[in-house]
Protein backbone atom coordinates (compact mmCIF):
# COMPACT_ATOMS: atom_id res chain seq x y z
CA UNK A 1 0.00 0.00 0.00
CA UNK A 2 1.48 3.67 -0.70
CA UNK A 3 -0.52 5.53 1.86
CA UNK A 4 -0.49 5.42 5.59
CA UNK A 5 -2.92 7.69 8.51
CA UNK A 6 -2.41 7.05 11.70
CA UNK A 7 -4.52 8.41 14.48
CA UNK A 8 -6.49 7.53 17.71
CA UNK A 9 -10.29 6.92 18.02
CA UNK A 10 -13.04 6.63 20.82
CA UNK A 11 -15.51 3.93 20.89
CA UNK A 12 -18.90 3.35 22.23
CA UNK A 13 -20.98 0.57 22.53
CA UNK A 14 -25.28 -0.06 22.75
CA UNK A 15 -26.47 -3.74 23.14
CA UNK A 16 -28.96 -4.65 20.80
CA UNK A 17 -30.86 -7.87 20.81
CA UNK A 18 -29.72 -10.69 18.75
CA UNK A 19 -32.54 -13.19 18.63
CA UNK A 20 -30.28 -15.66 20.18
CA UNK A 21 -28.97 -15.86 23.88
CA UNK A 22 -25.83 -17.54 22.97
CA UNK A 23 -24.71 -14.26 20.23
CA UNK A 24 -23.92 -11.21 21.05
CA UNK A 25 -25.16 -8.00 19.02
CA UNK A 26 -23.82 -4.14 19.16
CA UNK A 27 -24.05 -1.57 17.99
CA UNK A 28 -20.42 0.04 17.73
CA UNK A 29 -20.15 4.30 17.81
CA UNK A 30 -16.26 5.28 16.62
CA UNK A 31 -14.93 9.04 16.85
CA UNK A 32 -12.07 8.94 14.29
CA UNK A 33 -9.47 11.55 14.86
CA UNK A 34 -5.73 12.42 12.93
CA UNK A 35 -5.16 11.04 9.29
CA UNK A 36 -8.51 10.39 9.53
CA UNK A 37 -11.62 12.61 11.09
CA UNK A 38 -14.44 10.65 10.86
CA UNK A 39 -17.01 9.00 12.24
CA UNK A 40 -17.97 5.20 12.64
CA UNK A 41 -21.14 3.18 13.01
CA UNK A 42 -20.71 -0.60 13.07
CA UNK A 43 -23.18 -3.68 13.44
CA UNK A 44 -20.96 -6.33 15.31
CA UNK A 45 -22.00 -9.50 16.18
CA UNK A 46 -19.97 -11.82 18.69
CA UNK A 47 -20.02 -15.27 20.46
CA UNK A 48 -18.11 -17.24 23.31
CA UNK A 49 -16.83 -20.40 23.79
CA UNK A 50 -16.60 -22.62 26.53
CA UNK A 51 -13.52 -21.98 27.05
CA UNK A 52 -12.98 -18.30 28.57
CA UNK A 53 -10.38 -17.01 26.36
CA UNK A 54 -11.64 -18.56 22.92
CA UNK A 55 -14.43 -16.15 21.06
CA UNK A 56 -14.93 -14.71 17.95
CA UNK A 57 -16.42 -11.82 15.93
CA UNK A 58 -17.39 -10.23 12.93
CA UNK A 59 -18.72 -6.50 11.74
CA UNK A 60 -19.38 -3.76 9.23
CA UNK A 61 -18.09 -0.68 9.74
CA UNK A 62 -19.55 2.50 7.98
CA UNK A 63 -17.19 5.36 8.08
CA UNK A 64 -18.06 8.64 6.86
CA UNK A 65 -15.34 11.90 7.11
CA UNK A 66 -12.11 12.95 5.69
CA UNK A 67 -8.97 10.31 4.61
CA UNK A 68 -5.75 12.96 4.16
CA UNK A 69 -8.24 15.52 3.11
CA UNK A 70 -10.34 13.54 0.76
CA UNK A 71 -14.25 13.38 1.97
CA UNK A 72 -16.29 10.63 1.55
CA UNK A 73 -17.27 7.43 2.80
CA UNK A 74 -16.14 3.66 3.09
CA UNK A 75 -17.06 0.24 4.76
CA UNK A 76 -14.59 -1.72 6.85
CA UNK A 77 -14.99 -5.45 7.45
CA UNK A 78 -13.75 -6.71 11.00
CA UNK A 79 -13.09 -10.51 11.55
CA UNK A 80 -11.43 -11.10 15.19
CA UNK A 81 -10.84 -15.00 16.31
CA UNK A 82 -9.24 -15.34 20.13
CA UNK A 83 -8.09 -18.87 20.40
CA UNK A 84 -7.22 -19.92 24.10
CA UNK A 85 -5.74 -16.14 24.85
CA UNK A 86 -4.39 -15.99 21.34
CA UNK A 87 -6.18 -13.23 19.22
CA UNK A 88 -6.27 -12.68 15.69
CA UNK A 89 -7.65 -9.82 13.75
CA UNK A 90 -8.37 -8.46 10.31
CA UNK A 91 -10.20 -4.94 9.64
CA UNK A 92 -10.15 -4.76 5.42
CA UNK A 93 -11.85 -2.03 3.14
CA UNK A 94 -14.54 -3.46 1.66
CA UNK A 95 -13.79 -3.52 -2.50
CA UNK A 96 -15.30 -0.72 -4.20
CA UNK A 97 -17.64 0.52 -0.84
CA UNK A 98 -15.82 4.18 -0.99
CA UNK A 99 -18.02 7.45 -2.17
CA UNK A 100 -16.88 10.85 -3.15
CA UNK A 101 -13.38 11.44 -3.06
CA UNK A 102 -12.41 7.78 -1.57
CA UNK A 103 -13.71 5.75 -4.69
CA UNK A 104 -11.59 3.53 -5.44
CA UNK A 105 -10.26 3.03 -2.32
CA UNK A 106 -8.58 -0.25 -0.75
CA UNK A 107 -6.36 -1.30 2.02
CA UNK A 108 -5.87 -2.57 5.55
CA UNK A 109 -7.38 -1.16 9.09
CA UNK A 110 -4.52 -2.39 11.96
CA UNK A 111 -5.91 -1.56 15.24
CA UNK A 112 -3.85 -1.19 18.79
CA UNK A 113 -5.21 -0.83 21.93
CA UNK A 114 -2.50 0.49 24.44
CA UNK A 115 -4.33 0.88 28.20
CA UNK A 116 -7.22 1.58 27.38
CA UNK A 117 -6.79 3.76 24.25
CA UNK A 118 -7.76 2.89 20.72
CA UNK A 119 -4.61 3.65 18.14
CA UNK A 120 -4.94 2.96 14.18
CA UNK A 121 -2.66 2.05 11.68
CA UNK A 122 -4.54 2.50 7.98
CA UNK A 123 -2.29 1.62 5.17
CA UNK A 124 -4.20 2.35 2.01
CA UNK A 125 -4.32 3.00 -1.81
CA UNK A 126 -6.36 4.78 -4.14
CA UNK A 127 -7.59 4.79 -7.42
CA UNK A 128 -6.59 8.21 -9.23
CA UNK A 129 -8.96 10.94 -9.38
Amino acid sequence: MGHRATGTFKVSFEQLDSGDPAIGRMRVSKQITGDLEATGTAQMLSVGSTLPDSAGYVAIDQISGALHGRTGTFTLQHHGLMSRGDGTLSVVVVPDSGTGELTGLRGTFTIDNVDGAHRYTFDYDLDPA
